[in-house]
């Protein structure tokens, strides 16, 4: 899927993560799945459910949303640049508007903790059959 190569997710005083690295990073956790969904947003998922979803758009600085901890949504909410997600904020879903409000350590250890919260939520049978 190299159509993707040209988005890029800046991070805080460091070295952009392409949309390429975002990829590689979240398909090395276990089990997830990435697909297309409404046309142009980019989910990744662990059985069926998603975890992280950018645009998958020609500008550089496309926005990315993740689930948090009730906690972690009140304080990222507090940074400039990082909002209530459209539609899930209610699920505690944030959007980095802004790629330079968070690092790319911080952004891995999120997108993490993303994955484990929805992985945790799912039916044991299927959380059985991933592990």
């Amino acid at each position: 899927m190299r159509y993707y190569a040209h988005i890029a997710v800046h991070c805080k005083g460091e070295s952009h993560m392409d949309i390429e690295e975002l990829r590689k990073f979240c398909l090395n956790l276990p089990h997830t799945t990435e697909d297309v969904k409404w046309g142009s947003d980019l989910c990744f998922c662990i059985g069926g459910k998603m975890y992280c979803v950018t645009a998958v758009d020609s500008h550089a600085n496309a926005p990315m949303s993740f689930k948090c901890t009730p906690e972690k949504f009140g304080q990222l909410t507090e940074v400039e640049g990082i909002e209530p997600a459209a539609y899930v904020a209610r699920y505690h879903w944030v959007s980095v508007k802004d790629p330079n409000a968070i690092s790319k350590d911080e952004l891995r250890d999120l997108i993490r903790e993303s994955y484990q919260m929805v992985f945790d939520k799912l039916p044991a049978k299927i959380r059985k059959n991933r592990t």
